[in-house]
């Protein structure tokens, strides 16, 4: 089946392969469930990962349970670092769940995914239903996470909340009787639980899967918005390929196994070419899954313009009335800063050029000519001044 090897070849583990083999074989149409964090709505192609695996699912005809953690995001979830995670309000994990929704379907189909909130059954539970629930695991193996147990040996904040945490998402897959769960590999504890208490509420445990944290643009961290290392579901096509130009060569071929559906053959074909041509071949993959292909040949065309100097055509055109602008007035009248101090800030680090020429003082005022003076901030914005 070539659609279960494609996804045993991005997974790190399964628990276990045996038991997945049994339940895709027995006929039943099975529930997948991916929990998703109401706390970063913006998707990039490091969730690609595990959405595409779902997809896979889907067109084995699965059905794909897409689980809002907006109860547990309410009270703050673990943060899987050093501190706890501010917790949210019911206004801003309903709104990342449509902002969630509207790009995991970038890749999943909307008809075929099923998305719940697990406030439905949490939000229900009893003090009784509580301490039956926490009485089926002891602190020790709670203590076994490992950010948990190194706070705690640094002495660092450990809240009680926070530690039924891992209980409650282990609950959504009771709730939920899900067959599969699907996560990224700092999910491994947590998605064990579940597959335990399943055990203890007499249900069949789930398999749990886990798939590999995509490394960001750095080619150190994980892909995150917070470290600007990330290529964006929602970015522009120009922009997806921009980024795609930025990843490092050592792990360009990870990007492929990971972030694509392409076979291992056709991956190591595309590796052996020229590196430049394969980081081409990276980002003409990713504008098909996710754009329009025939923009490409347009989209590679500006880029090389870009790289070698130069300034594209089709340039957006602006009129204002102004023949002698402070520099600073001029980004924020023409859309490229919300603020002068914004303004400030993009000249002070080198981002701003005036007809292709580098702009350094703040205080500059700028002679306007109709038709002809052309600004430009970072490698790829640029406005004509009419």
């Amino acid at each position: 089946m070539k659609e279960l090897e494609i996804i045993k070849r991005k997974a790190v583990q399964i628990f276990s392969e045996e038991e997945l083999e049994k339940k895709l074989n027995s006929g039943k149409k099975l529930i997948i469930k991916l929990g998703a964090d109401p706390s970063r709505p913006d998707l990039h192609i490091g969730h690609s990962v595990v959405l595409r695996v779902l997809k896979t699912f889907q067109n084995m005809g699965h059905e794909v349970v897409f689980l809002i953690g907006d109860f547990t995001g309410m009270i703050g979830d673990p943060s899987g670092k050093n501190k706890t995670r501010p917790a949210l309000t019911w206004e801003q994990t309903r709104k990342s769940a449509e902002t969630y929704l509207n790009q995991a379907t970038k890749i999943l189909d909307k008809n075929k995914t099923k998305i719940a909130f697990n406030s439905e059954w949490l939000s229900k539970l009893t003090l009784e239903d509580i301490i039956s629930l926490t009485s089926k695991y002891t602190v020790a193996r709670i203590m076994e996470r490992d950010d948990f147990k190194n706070r705690f040996e640094n002495g660092l904040p450990l809240s009680m909340h926070e530690l039924l945490y891992p209980l409650m998402q282990g609950y959504d897959s009771v709730a939920l009787k899900a067959d599969i769960e699907i996560g990224g590999t700092d999910q491994t504890f947590n998605l064990l639980v579940g597959r335990e208490l399943q055990k203890d509420y007499n249900q069949e445990p789930q398999v749990v899967m886990t798939f590999p944290l995509l490394v960001g643009l750095d080619g150190k961290e994980k892909m995150s918005k917070s470290l600007d290392n990330y290529i964006g579901l929602n970015d522009t096509p120009f922009d997806k390929f921009e980024k795609s130009m930025k990843i490092p060569d050592n792990v360009l071929k990870q990007y492929f196994e990971l972030a694509t559906d392409l076979t291992i053959e056709k991956i190591n074909e595309i590796m052996y070419k020229d590196m430049r041509e394969a980081h081409f071949e990276f980002a003409k993959e990713l504008i098909k899954m996710y754009d329009d292909i025939n923009e490409f040949e347009d989209i590679k065309k500006r880029y090389l313009e870009i790289a070698s100097g130069g300034i594209p055509e089709d340039i957006l055109e602006i009129e204002i009335d102004e023949k002698e602008i402070n520099i600073c007035e001029l980004l924020v009248k023409i859309g490229f800063a919300n603020s002068k101090g914004e303004a400030k800030r993009m000249i002070i680090g080198n981002g701003v050029k005036i007809d292709s020429k580098l702009k350094q003082d703040i205080n500059e005022k700028i002679n306007i000519i109709s038709g002809k003076t052309i600004v430009q901030f970072g490698k790829n914005k640029f406005i004509k001044i009419i």
